[in-house]
């Protein structure tokens, strides 16, 4: 271009001549890849477990559902297997339960019915209700298979065939297939006994094993979008059925029970007295009710948050993600509450004590009704078992299911593998070990917090960069440098001020896991991103803005906490991916939450909206990968599931930006993508990450097939390659690497 630049215009010469455009799709048979297979490296950190259940006579069996599938413990949580994979489509599991009377019977309901605001935070593939009969060996899909998130599953005492599925339903829109089902024959077939409407669907169900014909359900209206998670409204409701579900009666207005709107309900009916029921319920005038004579009439038993002035103390403290309660099942005065705590009464819910736990941000616990001591619990660390009440609990350093949005590898032999984990720490990762297997001592901490992206200093490998950001907006968008020589934590946070909560009181918008680049050119240069790029040159010691807000910067949206959990909204309108050009300093790629591409060639002095035509409004731009072979090659991936478009949406440039292809042709139109990779060691040959597992193109993304082999069906969220190798960060089953990806390199048109 005369001044040092490139060229747009003549970046790559004659379009036909590159990868990708022969007429005939490029595919192998599936057999050929046979010789390629997954490995898991960890780490042996668990991560979000929703559901458990334990068996009823075997006292060292146990089972958790999270993520990752469904897990099985035969010794009481010394060590945990996977008994879904193979069989189940999705991985995100909601509810599980066990039948009493037939214990090899086994039902597991996909889907995560704790709401976040997060919007990378969840996963969104399910697939309905799952059915074990031989104890978790092997598994059936039995139906529901639309209905999205599933809460609870309750199964008669003394009929395994006859149960009951809460399903809450799509939480992005309406939706006519909410409420409670029941089945008489396991499964064969289903009839929705309780349906309030399409904006609400049932969130809790409880079953009284004194009488199984008469169930407590809960319905809750709720709805989640890109940014914000909203709780509440007309149909939130309480009911009972006395003739198993035929015929329901609503409690909500009941005597004693709060007015006005009401958002997430809960509720847990006494094993140990008839009639007792206790019933959570997030309101203006909120509080935990008792009911003596079956939820005719009600008592608030507790309600005064000046009892407990912490927010984790306060019984519906984030009600949209816990407010989860049980009832002791031979003390009719011991009631428990989840949520960051585990809260424990002995009066029947007037005060409350804290039993220890191994992890914060609890979600379901299985309490024995023949022995109350034995437990197990699920919570945002995994699942862990107690024989004496809570006194102590089995580790969560045995189960693989932590769930990662970003994967980095550094430059040793054998290579470090770098991810910030959900609800834990950013962590480095062996890829592999001398002593047989990678344990948890082989891993050590680089980093704080859970959303955060990593990078690794080329030249030394002790310099990590890792970012995190408070859960919902409020402690800032923190960066650390870590030295591991030295073991030194610095902070170089870049823009510590969040002014306030809303994004338009903030003079800088970060996004959940905001970039953070090192230069390829100078490992000195490091850059961030939040509306704007920001640039340091001596290690994030101080920082300068090098671009104008690259974002819409429409904040016209109404910004609302949750008027009745008091949560703010989350970010939105900032930057989510950047890169430089590892072919020419001062190229950088901007790509925002709101579905825009913005392209500098002049080192940040003037950048231009390079955004495909073809990519709607309002996408999360979830990757973007430059090649290494062509400079003006670059490669975006984004989503729009949040707004209930699961479709993938994957785009090419060889021209810097100047046309796009949209490349998703093999990618089924309910699997959207994560993360577009192209191999550095072949031009053309990319990998997609979606939500469902792995797809490979070796014709430059003209056509794809699966990947998946033996990688769980799980949301694969980065990717990178090393030395050969494929890694990859998925949300629920920790690092896995597909060893040595070479041979793909030798499958050219040609061959």
């Amino acid at each position: 271009m005369g001044n040092g630049q490139p060229d747009r215009a003549s970046a790559e010469g004659d379009q036909a001549s590159k990868p990708g455009r022969s007429p005939y799709p490029m595919k192998v048979h599936p057999g050929l890849l046979s010789s390629l297979e997954w490995r898991c490296i960890g780490p042996q950190r668990g991560g979000r477990t929703v559901a458990v259940a334990g068996h009823p006579t075997e006292p060292m069996v146990f089972y958790f559902g999270g993520t990752g599938g469904v897990w099985k413990t035969v010794d009481g949580g010394t060590y945990w297997e996977n008994v879904s994979d193979g069989f189940f489509k999705t991985s995100a599991v909601g509810a599980i339960a066990v039948a009493e009377s037939d214990p090899n019977v086994i039902y597991v309901g996909m889907g995560e019915s704790c709401v976040g605001v997060p919007r990378l935070h969840w996963t969104a593939r399910a697939d309905g209700v799952y059915r074990s009969t031989d104890s978790g060996k092997t598994w059936r899909n039995i139906g529901l298979e639309n209905t999205q998130h599933i809460a609870r599953i309750r199964v008669h005492p003394r009929d395994p065939d006859l149960v009951y599925v809460a399903v809450l339903g799509h939480l992005e829109g309406p939706h006519n297939e909410r409420g409670v089902y029941r089945s008489r024959d396991g499964g064969d077939t289903w009839e929705l006994v309780l349906h309030r409407g399409e904006q609400a669907g049932a969130i809790d169900l409880s079953m009284d094993p004194n009488n199984p014909r008469v169930l407590y359900a809960c319905i809750w209206e709720v709805r989640r979008s890109f940014w914000n998670s909203y709780s509440g409204g007309p149909d939130s409701s309480l009911y009972k059925t006395t003739d198993g579900g035929d015929t329901w009666t609503e409690l909500t207005n009941n005597s004693g029970l709060p007015k006005g709107v009401k958002g997430r309900i809960s509720v847990a009916a006494s094993p140990a007295r008839p009639d007792r029921v206790w019933t959570l319920i997030e309101a203006e005038d909120e509080g935990l009710f008792l009911s003596d004579d079956g939820g005719a009439t009600w008592e608030r038993v507790w309600g005064d948050p000046e009892m407990y002035p912490y927010d984790s103390d306060n019984l519906t403290n984030r009600a949209h993600y816990y407010l989860h309660l049980f009832a002791d099942p031979q003390d009719p005065e011991t009631v428990y509450v989840l949520n960051p705590k585990i809260r424990k009464s002995v009066d029947g819910g007037r005060t409350f004590g804290e039993v220890t736990a191994t992890h914060a941000d609890h979600h379901d616990l299985w309490i024995d009704p023949r022995n109350p001591q034995r437990m197990i619990n699920g919570n945002d660390g995994g699942g862990c078992v107690t024989f004496n009440g809570g006194e102590s609990w089995s580790t969560i350093f045995n189960q693989p299911t932590g769930e990662f949005y970003h994967v980095a590898a550094d430059t040793r032999f054998p290579y470090r593998v770098y991810g910030t984990q959900q609800d834990s720490s950013a962590i480095a990762v062996p890829s592999r070990s001398n002593k047989g297997a990678i344990l948890w001592s082989d891993s050590y901490t680089v980093g704080s917090s859970e959303s955060g992206q990593i990078a690794v200093r080329p030249d030394n490998a002790n310099i990590v960069y890792s970012g995190a950001i408070g859960s919902f907006g409020g402690d800032g968008p923190l960066m650390i440098r870590y030295d591991h020589g030295t073991a030194e934590f610095r902070n170089v946070t870049a823009w510590p001020d969040m002014l306030g909560f809303l994004a338009k009181d903030r003079k800088y918008r970060f996004a959940w896991d905001f970039p953070i680049v090192i230069s390829p050119h100078d490992p000195n240069v490091l850059y961030c991103a939040g509306n704007v790029v920001f640039r340091s040159t001596d290690e994030g010691a101080h920082w300068d803005v090098i671009s104008p807000d690259l974002t819409r910067n429409d904040l016209s949206e109404p910004e609302t906490f949750d008027p009745l959990t008091n949560i703010a909204p989350f970010e939105r309108c900032a930057i989510s991916r950047f890169a430089e050009s590892p072919h020419e300093p001062g190229v950088f790629w901007a790509g925002s939450d709101d579905g825009q591409v913005h392209l500098s060639l002049d080192g940040g002095r003037t950048w231009e909206d390079v955004t495909p035509k073809d990519l709607p409004e309002w996408s999360l731009i979830t990757s973007i990968d430059l090649s290494r072979h062509v400079p003006a090659t670059a490669y975006v991936a984004a989503t729009r599931y949040r707004f209930g478009d699961y479709r993938p949406y994957l785009f090419r440039t060889h021209d810097y930006g100047r046309t796009w292809d949209k490349v998703t042709d093999g990618i089924p139109e309910t699997d959207f993508t994560r993360v577009l990779r192209e191999d550095p060691g072949r031009r053309g040959l990319l990998y997609a990450g979606t939500e469902g597992g792995v797809y490979v193109s070796l014709d430059d993304g003209a056509s794809w097939q699966p990947l998946q082999l033996n990688l769980p069906p799980v949301p694969v969220h980065a990717m990178v390659l090393k030395d050969g190798d494929l890694v990859v960060a998925t949300h629920g089953r920790g690092f896995w690497v597909l060893d040595d990806v070479t041979p793909l390199h030798q499958l050219t048109d040609q061959v």
